[in-house]
């Protein structure tokens, strides 16, 4: 018999992923623009992601509606629970397209403000979906079938420790993206930005790694009972490997390894996360089987999934086909 929670649980999964992918280096972009001020530069950042920013965020509209439709439960408590930093997440992506489009019309006095605004909107909308996150690993508590915990629940130190480790996460991948898109002094600038970006995001994933165990005992007996263990600790040493061959290739001046080198890291690390937490869509006690619809209503709904998936994918890799390869200073978004 097909397992549709299963299948369900996978294209959320698989949404997700494509969304922190994708996004992340946009958002990545925004995060970055501190660390350049020159204004010629910041209008080449913006246009590596112009052509095809607005439609990377299809996958965080596919995850959510899969998520309502499929798991009404899970989608329930998750809303409740984490209402204000979800709020702030849609309200930065908000203000940052709203910025993106506006510093391109905006006169040369008003454009520091728009900057700041497309830098504000970045950081709060991964700082709030790393809050999500980490709360959510944390464990959300339920009665019945409503949260029962309190309002400001995901204010506590480990999810706001995963706020900063995706913002630096989106950074480096931002970073990657544009070693790849970009050239002479703008690349340079970003590969010297990169190193301290890779100690830095392999440091925050050492002390996830660690405080998840030590701060609850059902993910320390995943990841270190016998032979469970065997068969996951590849996933920390790969982590490492990947981190070394990002520095490895910086350092060599390759273009496109660093940036997918990142994507696997980034992959590693939402694996590691979903091993720790595997299966409960909602730690510590809701499986994805106990929040599931109706397998009447999964089957009707995937129907459809089975026919929009391959058209988003399709459409996807035609933009960044079309749009592929470096962008110079004589190229710019209108």
């Amino acid at each position: 018999m097909i397992d549709l929670s299963l299948i369900w649980f996978a294209i959320i999964i698989f949404a997700t992923l494509m969304y922190i992918v994708m996004d992340g280096f946009d958002l990545g972009i925004g995060i970055l623009f501190p660390f350049n001020t020159d204004p010629q530069e910041r209008d080449i950042m913006v246009n590596t992601v112009a052509p095809v920013w607005d439609g990377n965020e299809t996958w965080l509209v596919l995850g959510g509606a899969g998520l309502f439709g499929a798991f009404p439960l899970a989608y329930a408590v998750i809303t409740d629970a984490l209402t204000i930093p979800l709020t702030a997440m849609l309200l930065g992506l908000i203000f940052r397209g709203v910025a993106f489009e506006f510093r391109f019309k905006a006169t040369e006095s008003h454009r520091p403000f728009w900057d700041k605004a497309f830098i504000s909107g970045s950081v709060l909308a991964t700082f709030s979906q790393g809050v999500a996150l980490g709360a959510l690993i944390n464990g959300l508590p339920v009665s019945g079938r409503a949260y029962s915990g309190p309002a400001m629940g995901w204010l506590a130190p480990f999810p706001l420790f995963c706020g900063l480790g995706l913002t630096i996460a989106y950074a480096l991948l931002g970073c990657t993206w544009l070693i790849m898109k970009t050239e002479h002094a703008l690349q340079r600038k970003m590969a010297t930005l990169a190193t301290p970006l890779v100690l830095t995001l392999l440091g925050v994933i050492a002390i996830i790694s660690l405080w998840t165990p030590l701060a609850h005992a059902d993910i320390a007996r995943r990841w270190f009972s016998l032979p469970a263990f065997y068969w996951l600790i590849p996933v920390p040493l790969l982590v490492l490997g990947c981190g070394w061959a990002i520095l490895r290739s910086v350092r060599r001046n390759a273009h496109y390894r660093p940036f997918l080198l990142t994507l696997a890291l980034i992959f590693l690390g939402f694996s590691g996360l979903g091993i720790s937490i595997w299966p409960h869509i909602i730690p510590p006690a809701v499986s994805l089987w106990d929040a599931a619809a109706p397998p009447q209503s999964q089957a009707f709904m995937l129907v459809g999934s089975l026919l929009i998936i391959p058209v988003i994918l399709g459409y996807t890799f035609w933009s960044y086909y079309v749009f592929r390869g470096k962008i110079s200073a004589d190229e710019g978004y209108h």
